[in-house]
């Protein structure tokens, strides 16, 4: 199994993760939620790993642009998965899943050099 980057290719964080990839020439996918949209065979297993409070960027503009009724309904694994379906800006970026087959969300320099 290959590192697969889950991303969108103009937010920050994703820039950065694979500059630092590049940077230490680490070979990966980059699966573009915009393009591609969310792996649906793959976000329960991103769930099962991380937990779904973890994939949801609370900070994020989209999220804060939902009505609060819709953010109110999400409340398990899999209210927020419909939601993450349907709009994958909201999902915390980016998702990695690693050749060990474990998975990571977010861009943690120490953390992925130790992966590595």
């Amino acid at each position: 199994m290959s590192l697969i980057l889950y991303g969108i290719p103009n937010c920050d964080t994703v820039k950065k993760a694979r500059a630092w990839l590049d940077a230490r020439q680490q070979p990966y996918q980059f699966h573009d939620f915009k393009k591609a949209g969310v792996p649906e065979a793959r976000l329960p297993q991103w769930i099962a790993q991380t937990g779904w409070e973890k994939l949801i960027n609370r900070q994020g503009t989209t999220w804060r642009k939902l009505p609060p009724e819709l953010q109110a309904q999400i409340q398990d694994a899999a209210s927020a998965a419909r939601l993450m379906r349907d709009q994958a800006s909201l999902i915390k970026r980016p998702v990695v899943e690693w050749p060990d087959g474990s998975v990571t969300v977010g861009f943690n320099e120490t953390a992925w050099a130790e992966k590595l």
